[in-house]
């Protein structure tokens, strides 16, 4: 008899075919009662598989849950001090990601820098053999690059941009050892001294807003935010605001407050380069991720140790 597992949210298709080649699933976004479909499986489910949500009245309806494999690097969306309060385990998918979402990071400070939404726009718009070449841009050697987070994201993310010539700095809870960046405590302070402002911490509550008008009001005229972490961590509204007045420079956003909704500010702006949130889009890094819940849940019903656990 096969092990019972319950799909909490949709998950990407290979995912869901694999769980349920092995597993007696339940899809619990398909229920029509919620609740009666919860108290039903309450006593065979000890496994949980999630796109990074689980609160803790989810796990309280399930007393025998003893896992939650979650699909994604970012785990906000779990009540994470709850499931170790139940001694419930979380696992997600780190560092198989690393070199996508760096690469893309390092893809939006070259497009927003180089001007690659007005110019492409320009050139389809028929400009340039009528009004001549756009504006020049700007290259990126020796100029300040700040980055909120220096995780394992932060840290690739620094060494490649090193390698295009950028003077590297980082701001975060703590002053980390054996890293050779400045280290702001303060990151009003740090997006003063930047010319290029790097999101590439965690969601949650905690980081909040964290990008806020006074900090995009220290970055300046001249100043780019790119976000590559989650939307929540940017005060949007005060980014467009600041954007339309000429406080800051230039935008490259691969995620958004409200995702899918992107405000048409954003969308009819020049000076801003968006993606929908394609961070770790690649076929390659997702098949390791998808890989991941899989094997986590895997090496549960197994008795192995976990791939990656978080708590």
């Amino acid at each position: 008899m096969k092990p019972d597992v319950l799909l909490a949210t949709r998950l990407p298709g290979p995912i869901e075919t694999a769980l349920d080649e092995a597993y007696t699933t339940h899809r619990l976004h398909q229920a029509e009662d919620r609740q009666a479909f919860l108290a039903a499986l309450a006593p065979k489910i000890r496994v949980m598989a999630t796109m990074g949500k689980a609160d803790a009245a989810l796990m309280d309806a399930l007393p025998e849950l003893r896992l939650i494999s979650s699909f994604g690097v970012g785990y906000d969306g779990v009540d994470v001090a709850h499931a170790t309060k139940r001694g419930i385990t979380l696992t997600n998918t780190p560092d198989v990601l690393n070199d996508d979402v760096s690469n893309l990071a390092v893809l939006l400070v070259l497009s927003t820098t180089r001007n690659f939404t007005f110019n492409e726009r320009y050139l389809r718009a028929g400009r340039w053999p009528k009004e001549g070449d756009p504006p020049l841009s700007h290259g990126i050697r020796e100029r300040p690059v700040g980055i909120i987070g220096l995780g394992r994201i932060g840290k690739m993310l620094a060494a490649k941009l090193t390698a295009f010539g950028c003077r590297i700095g980082y701001h975060g809870r703590h002053k980390q050892t054996g890293q050779p960046y400045r280290y702001y405590p303060s990151l009003v302070d740090m997006a003063r001294a930047s010319d290029v402002l790097i999101a590439m911490c965690p969601g949650g509550e905690e980081t909040r807003g964290i990008v806020s008008a006074e900090v995009l009001e220290a970055l300046g005229p001249k100043g780019i935010l790119i976000n590559v972490s989650r939307g929540s961590v940017v005060d949007e509204a005060a980014l467009i605001a600041a954007l339309k007045a000429g406080k800051v420079g230039g935008a490259g956003l691969d995620v958004f407050a409200h995702e899918p909704n992107v405000p048409e500010a954003l969308i009819a702006m020049d000076n801003v380069v968006l993606q929908p949130h394609q961070g770790s889009a690649t076929e390659e890094t997702r098949r390791k991720m998808w890989d991941l819940v899989i094997d986590n849940v895997a090496a549960y019903f197994a008795g192995r140790p976990l791939l990656s656990p978080v708590n």
